[in-house]
């Protein structure tokens, strides 16, 4: 280990004499010129490897933070939302179908609702996307009723489709 330190240590110095000698060869205007040079390629090389990505994130990350700070909103909103309903007070399914079956009817002949026990079907022809949104907060606040299944698509003339929800306690 010892030996192979030595020899490239002694390969280094030799390394920088000849360099120097080069370097000494030159003419002042060479090596004014090459100075220049290697500042240049330095300088480039900062602002490549360090600055730029910095100054870029510096940049972005007020976009970046009001973003952010939207999403983290609307989840404690939800989240809100989510423990109002929990904390709801559960209603027997007779009285979810009931008002169910008023939600439905606010609709007209885009929802057609069938009733099965505890569990409610709704068909959706041709219901609008704000139909679609008001039918299932009136089914979740006033009937308690939670998405089962859904199979839905979506046409030029709106929504179609069956909504299987769960009605009552439980």
């Amino acid at each position: 280990m010892n030996a192979s330190s030595d020899a490239w240590g002694e390969r280094i110095a030799a390394w920088r004499q000849q360099a120097g000698e080069l370097w000494r060869a030159r003419s002042p205007r060479d090596r004014a010129a090459l100075v220049t040079m290697a500042v240049v390629l330095g300088a480039f090389l900062l602002w490549t490897l360090a600055i730029a990505p910095a100054w870029h994130t510096l940049q972005s990350a007020p976009a970046q933070i009001e973003a952010l700070d939207t999403q983290l909103q609307q989840m404690r909103t939800q989240a809100a939302e989510v423990r109002e309903l929990r904390n709801a007070t559960p209603i027997a399914a007779a009285q979810a179908g009931v008002a169910m079956k008023a939600a439905a009817e606010r609709h007209g002949d885009k929802v057609r609702l069938t009733l099965q026990g505890d569990r409610a079907l709704v068909t959706l022809n041709g219901a609008s996307p704000e139909q679609l949104r008001s039918l299932l907060v009136e089914a979740r606040s006033a009937a308690r009723a939670r998405p089962v299944e859904a199979q839905l698509t979506r046409s030029a003339n709106g929504f179609n489709g069956t909504l299987v929800l769960s009605l009552g306690a439980g």
